[in-house]
């Protein structure tokens, strides 16, 4: 019983991850587990322990528990990260890591017919191995090399497509738009994206397209690319989110704050229903009278929908595409002693104007799709592809808006 004792004690520990300096007497804390439940927890594994025949990797049992109380909320964005995940979120908030450049999560979908939780693609990133090979914003991934899907956690189904750049990956893919199963064998290539793409378009618009928030620079280049084309005498913009998965609140603020001049850009809500309100910054750098069009779609969550959701509240834009993912929740992000991490549903949020879009999603002022199959494209001079008709609407009707714009009235 003593050995049994400590065992408790060096689990408990471990799952509370609280730091106790050494001969800290542990027993309240082990009786107000054991009062609460979570003593059938510790004699679970007291069991394991004592009567399983291999060895017991304790490592990877705690972060099997930990990563099976976070998946027992029924969030599929609040997950545990084992160190190397973690390592690898960390990596893409500065733009540089190996893999085939999609963001993941679990979503339900319509699956031969029936209503199914599946590892899904919220967005290939522009320019990677994912986005070449053709990947689309909405495809189920069935397998990973051969391994179901199944039941496998998001920081799992990460490390498994993540790997050495040149190396190849397989994937089994449903897309439901197709009602279509296939392969598609992707080469792992180092990922360094150039976040912000900006270009003059004809009749003086111009283009801005925002690939992440995630990235810490996104706001600073946002304003250089805006700046830019200003110096160039812009008399309208395209702002560009489709595909955009999101990333960090406060970059969405800051960005929403270039084209809202003041009031909420989002409003956040804890889990006692209290609003907090996150208030435009007053740094404006698209003039008020410039016509703006942001281009969204499915693949457009998160951040994205939060200014996408500014924008359309304060009439400041038109939006130009399809509905938007509709992630309406905020993740606090928690790093733990062994280099894991923790990334908890904390809040929920609304529009400017206290709309409600989780599981929703946006729906744009002008419904616009892209032909089957196709990815947005990001035009690398003045000319844009004809195949790219979100964008090509986005230009005739600002070409319209500033055709009335330098009409001359007539006095009467």
């Amino acid at each position: 019983m003593i050995k049994s004792s400590l065992k408790q004690k060096s689990l408990v520990v471990a799952l509370m991850l609280t730091s106790f300096t050494a001969g800290l007497n542990l027993q309240p804390l082990i009786a107000k587990a054991e009062g609460s439940g979570f003593g059938i927890f510790l004699k679970a594994y007291d069991i394991l322990n004592s009567e399983y025949i291999g060895n017991i990797d304790n490592e990877k049992l705690v972060q099997g528990a930990i990563r099976g109380m976070m998946e027992s909320t029924g969030d599929p964005y609040t997950r545990y990260m084992d160190p190397k995940a973690y390592q690898g979120m960390k990596e893409e908030r500065v733009g540089n890591f190996s893999g085939i450049g999609i963001q993941i999560g679990v979503r339900k979908n319509m699956f031969n017919g029936h209503e199914m939780t599946n590892l899904t693609v919220i967005s290939p990133l522009e320019d990677t191995p994912a986005w070449k090979a053709g990947i689309l914003a909405g495809d189920i991934i069935l397998e990973i090399d051969g391994k179901t899907t199944n039941n496998v956690a998001i920081d799992q189904a990460v490390n498994m497509i993540k790997g050495l750049k040149g190396t190849p990956v397989k994937l089994k893919i449903y897309r439901e738009s197709t009602k279509k199963m296939f392969d598609s064998q992707i080469v792992r290539d180092s990922i360094v994206t150039k976040i912000v793409k900006s270009r003059m378009l004809e009749n003086h618009i111009g283009y801005v397209r925002l690939s992440t928030f995630m990235s810490n620079d996104a706001p600073k280049e946002v304003k250089a690319a805006i700046d830019k084309l200003k110096s160039k005498s812009m008399k309208a913009l395209v702002f560009d989110l489709r595909g955009n998965p999101g990333g960090l609140l406060p970059n969405a603020v800051s960005i929403g704050s270039m084209f809202v001049p003041k009031g909420p850009i989002v409003q956040i809500v804890d889990k006692e229903g209290k609003k907090e309100y996150l208030n435009a910054t007053g740094e404006l750098e698209v003039p008020m009278n410039l016509p703006v069009v942001l281009l969204v779609d499915e693949g457009s969550a998160s951040a994205s929908e939060i200014v996408s959701g500014a924008l359309k509240d304060n009439k400041r834009a038109t939006l130009i595409g399809t509905k938007t993912f509709g992630k309406g929740l905020v993740q606090t992000v928690h790093e733990l002693d062994d280099g894991s991490g923790m990334a908890i549903t904390t809040n929920k949020y609304l529009t400017s104007n206290g709309i409600d879009i989780n599981k929703k999603g946006i729906e744009p002022n002008i419904f616009v799709e892209l032909p089957k199959n196709m990815v947005p494209e990001s035009p690398d001079s003045s000319v844009v592809s004809k195949n790219d008709t979100q964008l090509r609407r986005a230009l005739s009707f600002l070409k319209e808006k500033l055709a009335k714009k330098d009409t001359p009235k007539k006095e009467g």
